[in-house]
């Protein structure tokens, strides 16, 4: 019975070492993703140009991130400003000296399933990761 037991767990051992670093990897890229993209959308909405974030930018997002192995509908967006208005609306764009700011986030899914098996205390599914960022607006009319 010792012996099986001690096989048991030097097996889950072995399997948690030997994974660990793949799905490590895949959080620290979904990651890099993610801030790349916020970096992406605050540059092109923050731009002379523009002055928001508006919901065909936000499409066109969800659909780059499909493209990169993310679920479009988990996604979430949440765009404000330093005055206080919206951020999102074509009509009344953020002036140049606000901040527009974008935080993009994702659940971790079922990431930590190794580490639950192993007994070490991870997040919950339904928590996200998430990347967030502020740029000075540009836009003069």
């Amino acid at each position: 019975m010792k012996q099986l037991l001690a096989f048991v767990l030097l097996v889950t051992m072995l399997c948690w070492f030997m994974f660990a670093p793949v799905y490590k990897h895949v959080i620290i890229v979904r990651q890099a993703v993610l801030q790349k993209e916020v970096d992406y959308l605050l540059e092109i909405g923050a731009n002379g140009r523009h002055g928001y974030i508006d919901q065909s930018m936000i499409q066109e997002s969800r659909n780059r991130m499909e493209a990169r192995g993310f679920t479009p509908e988990e996604l979430v967006y949440k765009i404000g400003t330093t005055t206080g208005m919206g951020g999102t609306d074509a009509t009344s764009p953020v002036w140049r000296g606000a901040g527009l700011s974008l935080k993009l986030t994702y659940p971790y899914q079922r990431l930590f399933v190794i580490d639950r098996l192993v007994g070490i205390t991870v997040p919950a599914e339904t928590d996200r990761m998430g990347a967030s960022g502020m740029k000075m607006s540009e836009y003069v009319p």
